[in-house]
């Protein structure tokens, strides 16, 4: 038999509509929502044609052209079968369902079938489905050939030649699967009580029939039915594509480069659940054309019209915006489901009313793609390409010890050799063994076509027993990688520099002692079944754990797709091995048990008490602005308690306290007392009686350093602007940039609350600034920040203060005049008369 490829099939399934198979049955279904018991009568047709439709379903679901069924009903009131139209005979069975690829028609036809009043032989049906599936593949040789009966063996069945029958599907590797209606099964178990003789005889009869066959199985119905709920991995086959292997630079170097041909595949393919489309109901409006396909049903006598709902996107944005720059950046989209009018035009009334923004459309805006916290406006909608060349490109090697696996993007390749050149498959063997000798990697920038964008990755050599190749891994780009860093946890400083080898952050002995204790009892390397030998296999398989999401979905659609009622008929419960990895093993959490109470011992583990929300308190409260410290690096009052026995002084020496801007730091010491958890501190010290000392905190070098506060885009940031300033300056090629920003920093310093904490701070910024305006030919830009402030400053709301005190000022803060400027070689367009009115007014 040839190698069985995805798709590529065609299943012939027989259905026996014979009157047995109209006999009601019980069956059982999922608890309620009480957990009562709840049962439903079906039909034995209904109950099997459930097989059916869920074999189809899932063909239906893979969406191959390549997998097509037929359907061939034996027990049917007419003839019709290509048998019949030959030779005659064969009566009673009917090609009911041509082979093609099925779809949601199918489902439906299979649903319609009934209960007849005649019966049909079984061996029939299965003559008459072997010969209808030869004579479509007579020109598919390759093809997988299956073939599916649904009976419950109450039919008489001519056992006449019935070796010839099975000497003709083993020639032409056909596979046969017989599903009956309450047959024996040991797997269950089950026995059928008070079988008729008839059923037992063709029981016996399939059993020998399938025993016979190269590819036979015989099953119940009930083990069939619960097999399709088990999760199933999708088989695909990729298509391989061409493409260039280069190394070296073949353009200028020809001789020294190397260009083989390959062929690539996919290794992995992701799969995700699948999507769900929402339906609305709106009255039916015969005037109205919709371009979805709609559905009916009588209720209440009125017709009701289900419309599929699509997304709509709108755009509003901001017509309060304070300048172009914000506008642009303060677009808002809102996406709601379309199809339904009742309501359309009060929610669009709404939203503007409510945000008090303006409705746009598409074509006034531009395309903008976001760097850092900002967006990039691109009129055209997009950059410039590279000027790529097809091909994948390798640029170094490395180690493999070295390669981080985290950052391993995607899907995974195979870099296949030409398969019909010999010559491209020695380079590459070479190639791969080169690099399995040496240990080492390969860095790649795969091009999939001309002009396209460019991906970086690593190229892995793999060896397999017949053949060698390379698989690729997707790879970020060095920008796209976020670096975090944090302070030691077990390695720290004092301010001093002296190692501190005691201190609550550091874990004791013990409590190292107690957590490795606590982590060997959770090992699930031991946890899983026996084997044949009486050892312990692993708990968890990476080939046995699925998805529960992909396939709970996909159970759910096929279920939905197969009962009429799905109140009626609720979805059943998942597939044990669905949810074989939810809950840990009993075996480790009995282990486990006692490690976990050390540990909770070592480390004094207690609960946390449930937060009390405290009455607010009456008075000014501090607003924090951006440029505040950390709360963790704010001073705090002392903590000064006095109790009966005797009080209680506590002194803690701050670490990780960030350095604060001049005018704050003025009456600050790092030797005064501090607490970074003020509450903690001071409910853990409450039951003391003497003068507590605790252990050094780390020193604040291994600490997060401070936010400078710097906005994208600008040199200057709102934590220490002077520093920046100077520093800028200092390095002479960025003084534009640097005025500007500065002054832009001093304006939102100044509008915003509490600045009167940095005036001085503010002022010494604003000295700096004229000053290198002045000497480096700056002098429109400080006039301009000047007037600029100044009409921020008196306006509502404004700083009127902060402007009060530069116009007071001895430092000469005023704008710069012709005269002034002409003393350092500059030009001013302010004469002397303006630069006096300027603060007169």
């Amino acid at each position: 038999m040839p190698a069985e490829r995805a798709g590529y099939t065609v299943t012939m399934f027989l259905v026996d509509t014979s009157p047995s198979m109209g006999t009601l049955r019980t069956v059982d279904l999922p608890p309620g929502p009480d957990g009562e018991s709840r049962t439903t009568k079906l039909t034995n047709l209904e109950w099997a044609l459930q097989f059916v439709k869920l074999k189809v379903q899932e063909m239906i679901f893979n969406g191959r052209k390549t997998d097509q069924c037929g359907v061939v009903v034996f027990g049917s009131e007419e003839t019709d079968n290509i048998v019949n139209e030959k030779n005659g005979g064969y009566e009673n069975v009917m090609e009911y369902i041509p082979i093609s690829q099925p779809n949601a028609g199918t489902l439906a036809k299979i649903d319609a079938l009934q209960p007849s009043s005649v019966f049909g032989d079984p061996i029939d049906a299965v003559i008459v489905g072997i010969e209808t599936q030869a004579n479509y593949l007579s020109s598919k040789k390759t093809w997988t050939r299956k073939v599916i009966m649904v009976t419950d063996g109450e039919n008489p069945i001519e056992v006449e030649d019935w070796e010839a029958t099975v000497a003709k599907m083993d020639g032409l590797d056909v596979s046969l699967t017989i599903v009956g209606v309450d047959f024996d099964d040991e797997e269950l178990p089950y026995t059928e009580p008070n079988k008729t003789i008839i059923k037992r005889a063709n029981e016996e009869f399939y059993n020998t029939l399938t025993s016979t066959m190269k590819s036979g199985v015989l099953g119940s119905c009930a083990f069939a039915l619960r097999e399709t709920t088990r999760p199933e991995i999708k088989q695909t086959r990729s298509t391989l594509m061409g493409t260039v292997l280069r190394l070296g630079d073949v353009d200028t170097r020809g001789k020294e480069a190397i260009e083989i041909v390959v062929k690539t595949s996919k290794c992995t393919a992701l799969t995700r659940p699948k999507s769900w489309k929402k339906f609305g109901v709106r009255p039916n409006n015969p005037t109205d054309k919709m371009n979805v396909d709609d559905e009916t049903e009588e209720n209440n006598e009125k017709n009701v019209v289900y419309s599929q709902l699509r997304m709509r996107t709108e755009y509003y944005v901001d017509p309060n915006a304070d300048n172009e720059e914000d506008e642009e950046g303060d677009v808002k989209m809102k996406e709601e489901d379309e199809g339904l009018d009742e309501g359309k035009e009060d929610n669009e009334k709404s939203m503007a009313k409510d945000q008090n923004l303006q409705k746009v459309d598409r074509e006034e805006l531009i395309r903008g793609f976001k760097y850092g916290t900002t967006y990039v406006p691109c009129p055209e909608g997009q950059f410039p390409k590279l000027p790529t060349r097809k091909g994948i490109d390798i640029c170094g090697f490395f180690g493999e010890k070295n390669f981080r696996r985290e950052l391993s993007m995607g899907e995974i390749q195979y870099i296949w050799a030409d398969p019909s050149s010999p010559q491209q498959q020695v380079a590459i063997s070479s190639i791969v063994q080169a690099m399995c000798e040496k240990e080492v990697m390969a860095i790649a920038r795969w091009v999939t076509k001309d002009g396209m964008d460019p991906k970086m990755g690593v190229l892995w050599p793999t060896r397999f027993d017949k053949v060698d190749c390379l698989l690729w891994s997707h790879m970020p780009f060095a920008d796209d990688v976020r670096k975090y860093t944090f302070a030691s946890l077990d390695h720290l400083v004092s301010k001093k520099g002296d190692a501190i080898k005691e201190h609550p952050y550091i874990p004791t002995k013990a409590q190292l002692t107690a957590m490795d204790e606590f982590v060997d009892a959770m090992d699930l390397m031991d946890a899983g079944e026996k084997d044949e030998a009486g050892s312990r296999l692993p708990w968890f398989d990476t080939l046995l754990s699925y998805n529960p999401a992909v396939h709970r979905t996909k159970q759910a659609i096929f279920h939905s797709a197969v009962v009429s009622d799905i109140e009626t008929n609720p979805l059943p419960p998942p597939h044990p091995d669905l949810v074989k990895y939810f809950e840990p093993p009993k075996r480790v959490l009995k282990r486990a048990r006692g490690p976990l109470e050390e540990c909770k011992n070592a480390f004094k583990v207690k609960q946390v008490p449930k937060k009390i929300a405290k009455a607010k308190k009456e008075g000014h409260v501090h607003a924090r602005d951006e440029d505040d410290m950390l709360l963790l690096d704010r001073k705090q009052p002392a903590l000064d308690r006095t109790s009966s026995q005797s009080r209680i002084t506590v002194t803690i020496a701050s670490s990780s306290r960030a350095p604060v801007a001049a005018s704050d730091s003025d009456t600050e010491d790092d030797d005064d007392a501090e607490f970074l958890l003020d509450k903690k501190i001071t409910s853990a010290l409450a039951p003391l009686t003497n003068e507590v000392t605790p252990l050094p905190t780390p020193a604040r070098s291994v600490s997060p350093q401070v936010d400078l506060g710097r906005e994208p885009g600008r040199i200057i940031g709102a934590t220490y602007p002077l520093k920046d300033f100077e520093k800028n300056v200092a390095q002479g090629d960025l003084i534009s940039k640097a005025v500007n920003d500065l002054g832009a920093v001093i304006t939102e310093i100044v509008m915003r609350p509490f600045a009167s904490r940095r005036t001085t701070e503010l002022l010494d910024c604003m000295q700096a600034l004229r000053k290198t305006s002045l000497e480096e030919d700056e002098i429109d830009a400080w006039n301009a920040f000047l007037t600029n402030l100044k009409g921020k400053c008196l306006s509502r709301p404004g700083n009127e203060a902060f402007w009060l005190g530069v116009k007071k000022s001895e430092r000469g803060l005023g704008l710069i005049s012709n005269k002034e400027a002409r003393q350092q070689g500059g030009i001013s367009t302010v004469s002397e008369g303006q630069a006096e009115e300027f603060f007169a007014i």
